[in-house]
């Protein structure tokens, strides 16, 4: 991992409190050690121990007091360890969203989600037009007709149909989204930690959608030797293991879940660094990490080829650059007729958020 160090300026950490530092501090390392506080709250004492993070009024003694004072912190059944909650989570996915967020190009249109027309939704304008055959009454503005009504008479009301009046409506499409992450062992070789990343990712993406999109919705798939979702609360604790890389798999389950949401849009993130190395076969797997075993990749590639048929579109986010993963990928991609990016890792999050972004504005096929 690469740090690039420059000239320390006051103004840069103007309005941050020691203890604002330390929780950010301490909800980053939550992030690496798979959300174990215990693991966190030690690295925090040594740190604090050489670099001295606190202050006279808020010591590493006065900070734990202070997260179980909150309610980020809560006492186990061992004496001495502690757990995290449900309101740690959530500050982690909000420290996630903002930190992706700033890095984000000022250009990009992220937060429009709105097409540039009226339609027909259950999101209502203030604005109102007069009734045409065909709009739903459900709109009708009452208050409006009946003054139209009145104005052309007092004593007899009647209502003719130029005095309906209906509210203009905002044409607002909603997205089911399936991220699936590859946890595979692949993922922490070779000295590079890519689920740190992905993990940061997917928190981000979730508290989004929770807080800014509530009608769409997200679901989290890991994929190693098998599939299994898991939850958002969960997303802290994903690790890696000792995995091969089941993408038929992943595929497989994400598209059982797309068809059991009633959104407009369906589609499928895949973050991986890998090619697929394991298929299912009854009820053992198949596996071979050598090369592209073409049974396997065959496979998979019939799994794509299905989500494109059942209308899911599939992004692959490789965080990789090898050549000769491309190959795949651009097989992957064409049996979709989805997208892909080699993304890296320093801008995975801003490739995933804009094109989140970009694609629930429109039907998907």
């Amino acid at each position: 991992m690469d740090y690039r160090f420059s000239q320390w300026e006051e103004r840069h950490a103007g309005g941050q409190s020691t203890l604002e530092k330390m929780l950010k501090l301490f909800n980053q390392l939550l992030i690496y050690t798979n959300g174990d506080a215990n693991q966190a709250l030690q690295w925090m004492t040594e740190m604090d121990r050489q670099y001295g993070l606190g202050d006279d009024e808020m010591g590493m003694g006065e900070f734990i007091e202070w997260l179980k004072r909150e309610g980020y912190l809560e006492d186990a059944a061992e004496k001495g360890e502690f757990n995290i909650t449900g309101k740690t989570t959530k500050k982690i996915r909000e420290d996630s969203l903002n930190e992706i967020f700033t890095t984000l190009r000022k250009q990009s249109s992220l937060g429009n989600h709105k097409i540039p027309k009226m339609g027909s939704s259950e999101e209502r304008m203030p604005e109102t037009r007069k009734w045409n055959f065909g709009d739903n009454l459900q709109n009708l503005d009452f208050t409006s007709t009946l003054n139209n009504a009145l104005k052309r008479n007092v004593d007899d009301i009647t209502l003719d149909e130029d005095d309906f009046r209906v509210h203009e409506t905002e044409h607002q499409t909603t997205c089911a989204t399936v991220l699936m992450i590859d946890v595979s062992h692949s993922m922490i070789l070779y000295g590079e930690d890519r689920i740190t990343p992905a993990k940061k990712v997917a928190m981000a993406l979730a508290e989004l959608i929770l807080t800014r999109y509530p009608k769409d919705s997200l679901d989290v798939i890991l994929f190693g030797d098998e599939a299994w979702a898991v939850e958002v609360k969960e997303l802290p604790f994903i690790s890696v293991g000792p995995y091969h890389t089941n993408t038929k798999a992943g595929l497989n389950l994400a598209r059982q879940i797309l068809k059991r949401k009633k959104n407009q849009n369906k589609q499928i993130f895949m973050i991986t660094d890998g090619k697929p190395s394991a298929i299912n076969e009854g009820a053992k797997i198949y596996k071979n990490s050598f090369g592209l075993d073409r049974k396997i990749v065959n496979k998979t590639l019939d799994e794509a080829v299905i989500c494109r048929k059942d209308k899911v579109t599939i992004t692959t986010f490789m965080v990789t650059s090898d050549p000769y993963l491309q190959g795949f990928v651009r097989e992957l991609t064409e049996a979709n007729q989805g997208r892909a990016y080699f993304s890296g890792l320093d801008n995975l999050g801003e490739y995933l958020f804009v094109d989140y972004i970009r694609n629930r504005r429109k039907k998907l096929r």
